[in-house]
């Protein structure tokens, strides 16, 4: 490895918006470690899910391309093995390229350039949701249950939980396999490969049942929950109508409980802190393994959740709870610790940014822009980013562009 070849680790959470973390202001939600993250790198403040549905954010991140022009669609939509992605450019740059947790590749490649899975993958690879395609109008009543205090439980454990923990084991076994060969290549008197990892926790993604030791750091504080004013349905737009008829929000009265919301929104705040408890082992398994001197650390979510605002739940609309992404840029040296910038970014960033900052040159043409540009000032035009959804409950393709200040 050279000092043009950080190491890379990319943190991944699921349905996280950034509003619901200490590290972007919030004064409740318990997140010392983003926290930390974001007084020692670069927060980006206006950073965008390219499509507010996993499987197309995913592969769109990986791509740095548009969800449209990589034909991801949907959470059924094959992701090709004829597009590179971020894991292919590293590889043929000398990287060791490992991922452990939820990458929700659908198809028959579940590499992708990948030298290798640490884990399985949560949910199924193949085309188990094409059967959404032909009830896309019709409602998931289940998606409105789980945001009510009938779907939330506390101190039960889920597999989903389970996957989460094995996951994060697997990532730090990883970081400590690297920090035994890094010391290894000291003592001979060499260097070691570079590694990009991805650690991609299911959490805070529904369903909202978070360890009871989460659960307890919020009894004695204040939960904020929406208001809705009269007349809220009438302005809904046709995009939020057809989403909250798949969504089944019309039938669940508790969408709108104080009682029920305050539970939803604890919840959802103990399952924030339980993915920063793991953002914090593995800062702290970087630093007791010597490569926390020369690894990039980045942290992001695939998309965000409405949590029932306006009275609407999950993701799929272009509202910020929903499209709005934590964007968080750790450098090895400290560089630049604790700006923030302004501009709009997105998941398709992703991809030329960490090539630049590998020193990777050669590349096919792709939608993202680094944003090292927004970094060192080089940058100085103004940004727009795009984010589209085709998928589920809607009669329509929709799009959204951010530029400025405006959306």
């Amino acid at each position: 490895m050279t000092a043009s070849q950080p190491n890379i680790l990319l943190i991944m959470a699921d349905q996280l918006m950034p509003f619901l973390t200490g590290a972007y202001g919030h004064p409740v939600v318990k997140t010392p470690n983003l926290d930390r993250l974001a007084r020692e790198g670069v927060r980006f403040d206006a950073a965008y899910s390219s499509c507010p549905l996993c499987a197309p954010a995913r592969a769109s991140l990986m791509t740095g391309r548009h969800v449209s022009n990589i034909r991801s669609y949907d959470n059924a939509s094959a992701f090709d093995s004829e597009e590179p992605t971020i894991a292919h450019y590293l590889a043929a740059a000398g990287y060791d390229t490992a991922a452990s947790g939820k990458m929700h590749y659908i198809g028959p490649d579940q590499l992708h350039g990948l030298h290798r899975r640490l884990t399985t993958d949560v949910y199924p690879e193949g085309y188990d949701w094409l059967d959404d395609r032909n009830l896309r109008h019709q409602p998931g009543y289940s998606f409105a249950r789980a945001y009510t205090d009938e779907g939330i439980s506390v101190g039960n454990w889920s597999h989903y939980l389970s996957y989460d923990e094995e996951t994060h084991f697997r990532a730090k076994e990883y970081l400590r396999a690297r920090g035994v060969a890094k010391q290894t290549a000291l003592k001979r008197d060499q260097t070691t490969q570079p590694f990009f990892l991805i650690a991609s926790y299911h959490h805070p993604h529904d369903p909202f049942w978070p360890p009871r030791e989460f659960w307890d750091l919020y009894a004695d504080e204040h939960i904020e929950i929406p208001t809705f004013p009269e007349g809220l349905a009438e302005s809904y737009s046709a995009m939020d109508r057809w989403i909250n008829h798949w969504h089944g929000c019309d039938k669940f009265s508790r969408l709108k409980d104080p009682k029920s919301l305050r539970c939803l929104r604890r919840a959802y705040y103990a399952l924030v802190s339980y993915v920063d408890r793991k953002v914090g082992e593995l800062l702290q398994t970087l630093e007791e393994s010597g490569l926390d001197e020369d690894t990039v650390v980045l942290f992001v979510s695939d998309h965000g959740d409405m949590l029932c605002e306006k009275g609407m739940v999950q993701k799929r609309n272009f509202y910020e709870w929903s499209s709005r992404i934590p964007f968080i840029l750790r450098f090895p040296d400290r560089q630049h610790a604790g700006m923030t910038i302004g501009q709009p970014t997105s998941l398709v960033d992703v991809l030329p940014t960490v090539l630049e900052m590998a020193n990777v040159q050669d590349h096919l043409p792709m939608d993202g822009h680094s944003v090292m540009g927004l970094i060192d000032s080089r940058d100085t035009a103004g940004r727009h980013v795009f984010s589209e959804y085709h998928s589920n409950g809607v009669y329509s393709t929709c799009f959204m562009v951010r530029r400025g200040e405006f959306k």
